[in-house]
């Protein structure tokens, strides 16, 4: 670490703490150089991987569009808000968590489908009937032999 007086680059860590939250760490330091002391802040940086459009256009994440599609999707179905919070709060953590710059809007889907399926089987198969562009009766049939037969819906 450099010191932001002198610019010498020996500098000594006299203390460490983490700070209340367990978010950043904070260290005082002396520069051996002019002695003079500083603090830094150690804190994670995560950022959201940029999306890739089946174009092959490249977008932002945007939260809200994933919320809109899961909105969508439970129309009118009995799913609680904290179910649906929760279920973004997992995909945003996965894209997150991914450790990839970017992911194709496909996986993305693909998360987004997982969620549903765990939600409401009925909304799962109205988000696969579009997103999968589904063409005719057995697509549907086979979408829907996936949730089980009988498949009943979790009202969150």
């Amino acid at each position: 670490m450099k010191c932001p007086f002198c610019q010498h680059e020996d500098t000594q860590v006299l203390d460490t703490r983490v700070s209340e939250e367990g978010d950043s760490i904070r260290r005082r330091r002396r520069c051996a150089q002019c002695d003079k002391r500083f603090t830094t802040y150690e804190r994670v940086e995560l950022s959201m991987p940029i999306i890739v459009k089946k174009s092959g256009s490249r977008t932002e994440f945007e939260a809200s569009k994933l919320r809109g599609s899961l909105m969508l999707a439970l129309r009118k179905r009995p799913v609680a808000a904290g179910a649906i919070d929760a279920a973004i709060a997992s995909i945003e953590e996965k894209l997150l968590t991914s450790g990839r710059r970017e992911v194709d809007s496909v996986y993305v889907g693909e998360l987004v489908m997982q969620e549903l399926k765990r939600l409401d089987k009925i909304a799962y198969i109205r988000f696969a009937s579009v997103y999968k562009n589904f063409e005719d009766l057995a697509e549907f049939q086979e979408a829907i032999a996936e949730v089980g037969p009988g498949a009943k819906t979790n009202p969150g």
